[in-house]
């Protein structure tokens, strides 16, 4: 019987081998170098990872939904992309490595991420197997470009940016990681509910899944923001506080936070338990998020 890190891993080498075989380098190759750059610089790969285990819960297999879960990593590479220019977030680091704008340049940094948002829903469309019907394909596809856009993904950066340096309520902060965290994470779960062909209750059931992780991931991407080194983060710390961005640190405190993050990771696993959805992967994510911050 296959373990549960055995089909973590097994998703994560098939999703850094289509990576590398959906973005092949030609000319101009200085934009196919960049996009490569940033889009194979490693990570955990949590959300192809959580694309293909929904499908797989749900229909049994999850071959149908690999291109659908490398554009989502497409997606948010380029999103982190943007992120890291100067005019946003100004950061030298992710993942360890210089940001795309210090290794290519602030130009073609802005246009590898502009590629990617174009070139991702090209992966759905093109490598989708063709046994999926085309009204499911135009549904992933709506999935696709609503989170990318002006209503999600865009919505919470715009909120985002605004926000630095003022006071804000708890409700705008929350909405800025409902669309800017919470988002990818729904598009990630719905998306391989969809493709599994699974019905809207639990296309709905996965979506609470993911508005309850994702706010979890959020609180510990805040907590880690103030405890770990630039070695464990992979991306420079202290930079929310530096920025005067208002965080659930900066509302809740440190304990709290750390308390809401196993309660929301906690609730995320009753939903999956109490709908029988069961995914020892999903609840693994979960786990792991939880005791990043309680350990």
């Amino acid at each position: 019987m296959e373990t549960t890190e055995n089909l973590t891993e097994e998703y994560k080498k098939l999703i850094e081998k289509k990576l590398d075989e959906f973005i092949p380098v030609k000319y101009p190759e200085k934009i196919w170098e960049s996009m490569r750059y940033s889009v194979l610089a490693g990570g955990k790969r949590l959300r192809p990872i959580m694309t293909l285990e929904a499908c797989r819960v749900l229909s049994g297999t999850y071959e149908q939904a690999l291109p659908a879960a490398c554009a989502i990593e497409m997606l948010h590479s380029q999103s982190l992309i943007h992120d890291d220019l100067p005019c946003m977030d100004n950061d030298d680091y992710r993942r360890g490595k210089p940001t795309n704008h210090k290794v290519f340049g602030e130009s073609t940094a802005v246009l590898a991420g502009d590629a990617l948002l174009s070139y991702a829903p090209q992966i759905i469309l093109q490598k989708t197997p063709k046994t999926v019907s085309s009204q499911t394909l135009l549904r992933v596809i709506e999935e696709f470009v609503v989170a990318a856009g002006a209503e999600k993904l865009i919505a919470g950066q715009v909120v985002d940016i605004d926000s630095e340096g003022k006071q804000i309520s708890k409700e705008t902060l929350n909405f800025i990681h409902d669309n800017k965290t919470a988002a990818l994470f729904k598009l990630s779960l719905r998306t391989g509910a969809i493709l599994a062909g699974a019905d809207e209750e639990k296309i709905q059931c996965l979506t609470r899944y993911a508005e309850k992780l994702g706010l979890a991931f959020q609180i510990m991407d805040d907590i880690l923001d103030v405890t770990s080194t630039l070695e464990e983060l992979g991306k420079t710390p202290g930079k929310d506080e530096k920025e005067g961005k208002v965080t659930y640190i900066s509302f809740y405190g440190l304990e709290e936070s750390k308390k809401q993050v196993s309660f929301l990771c906690k609730e995320a696993c009753d939903i999956l338990d109490n709908n029988n959805i069961d995914s020892k992967v999903l609840k693994s994510i979960a786990k792991s998020i939880n005791e990043r911050v309680n350990n």
